[in-house]
């Protein structure tokens, strides 16, 4: 699959998840087989910039892989500013957001609140795509709710005023994360437009991602949730995608070096204080299938120090051998 000039390695992405696909995490599941790793969401709003939080989302230039940056917003000059802005930092795709469903957003009528106003996607796509030299690509829902599912509407807009990918998740915005995704939707919206189509929504495991990619007729898939934990989870699909059979898990010894390895991406990235509080929830999702009765993770989580995390990840793994 191409985004305009950039060929992916894959045709399985990880999706952009506030709080979660950070810098660490994005290079990880690059090196582990995603063809490409969409950032958390950035504010188009440059009064929040100047926070620490901000500022992190704006480091693009170091990273590896192509450098996808996801920006939100309803006005379409902010959003415009915000792509240009991003670009200057080392972005090489622009990924507008319409599919977040949280309050705090919607009620700024920014993410999936757009979907029920089709002519200011039309602004917004319209002075994002004129504002920069490079791709921008849409993530939605496919609709606001079941009652006014126009998924298929908003992907003819975007690929008419110049979007090179949409991604699509099998909800609503009032199904939030409930439910089963579907992908009806999805397989009518790659009927409709000639652009890339990306399906996204409850692909967890390599028979899900044969199965969506093969109804939908979609030109690749993204993983969210289910990366979780599970970075390896890519590789996987790619395996599984290309030959047909199941790829080996990965060995105690390989989790171990991966958790650890990214323990120390994140204490690098994000300082001692903040990366011992992030380190906490990344270990909590790779431990739910070892730690079943939540003992080491309850240790885990009172522990204040980076060398304090790391020793007691090493003694977990020793005492597992």
């Amino acid at each position: 699959m191409n985004i305009g000039p950039y060929q992916l390695a894959s045709n399985v992405m990880l999706a952009p998840m506030a709080g979660i696909t950070d810098q660490p995490f994005r290079q990880l599941c690059c090196s582990l087989g995603a063809g490409l790793a969409v950032s958390e969401m950035l504010s188009a709003n440059p009064k929040v910039w100047k926070t620490e939080k901000s500022k992190r989302r704006l480091l693009h230039s170091a990273e590896a892989g192509i450098r996808s940056v996801q920006i939100a917003g309803s006005d379409p000059d902010e959003m415009a500013y915000a792509a240009q802005v991003n670009v200057e930092h080392g972005a090489q795709i622009i990924d507008i957001n319409m599919g977040c469903p949280a309050k705090k957003v919607n009620k700024k009528l920014a993410g999936s609140a757009l979907l029920k106003e089709p002519p200011q996607v039309e602004r917004i796509v319209q002075a994002v795509v004129n504002a920069v030299n490079i791709p921008v690509t849409l993530k939605i829902r496919t609709g606001w709710c079941e009652n006014t599912r126009n998924g298929v509407e908003i992907a003819k807009i975007a690929e008419a005023n110049g979007i090179q990918s949409l991604a699509v998740h099998g909800r609503t915005r009032c199904d939030f994360y409930k439910g089963d995704a579907e992908y009806d939707t999805i397989k009518a919206i790659k009927k409709a437009i000639s652009i890339p189509v990306v399906a996204n929504g409850d692909i967890t495991s390599v028979e899900t991602a044969e199965r969506v990619l093969s109804y939908t007729g979609a030109d690749a898939i993204m993983i969210g949730r289910a990366a979780q934990g599970r970075p390896w989870i890519f590789r996987e699909m790619n395996h599984f995608l290309k030959n047909g059979t199941h790829m080996s898990a990965p060995a105690m010894e390989e989790k171990r070096s991966i958790l650890i390895g990214h323990v120390k991406e994140l204490h690098k990235f994000y300082g001692d204080f903040m990366g011992v509080r992030f380190a906490r929830k990344h270990v909590s999702w790779y431990m739910q299938a070892h730690d079943q009765g939540k003992a080491f993770r309850s240790i885990f989580n009172a522990l204040e120090s980076t060398n304090e995390q790391l020793d007691a990840l090493n003694l977990y793994f020793d005492n597992l051998t």
